[in-house]
């Protein structure tokens, strides 16, 4: 049977320690990556089921995905799936 890699798009939150001036200037500092991040803050959220795989890059892929009913709709993306590949069975992961 065939090997698959399949990467899939996960949300994760982390908290950051910023010296700031009030809450505008802290968000920069954290979008200018200035933030510090404070150990063992990261969580995982869940499933980042808005992001996914290009339905044009994978069209049958999608299609045998909605035909078996393991996605609703065959819109813009695959959701929360970034990219598939099969490998082979020695290859590292």
């Amino acid at each position: 049977m065939p090997h698959f890699e399949v990467e899939r798009y996960e949300l994760y939150v982390r908290r950051y320690r910023i010296e700031a001036t009030d809450e505008v200037d802290a968000v920069c500092r954290v979008y200018r990556d200035e933030g510090t991040p404070i150990e063992g803050s990261l969580v995982y959220v869940g499933v980042g089921n808005d992001y996914g795989m290009s339905v044009s890059e994978a069209l049958d892929l999608a299609d045998a995905l909605w035909e078996i009913g393991a996605i609703t709709s065959v819109d813009i993306i695959i959701p929360s799936i970034r990219s598939v590949r099969e490998v082979d069975q020695g290859e590292e992961i």
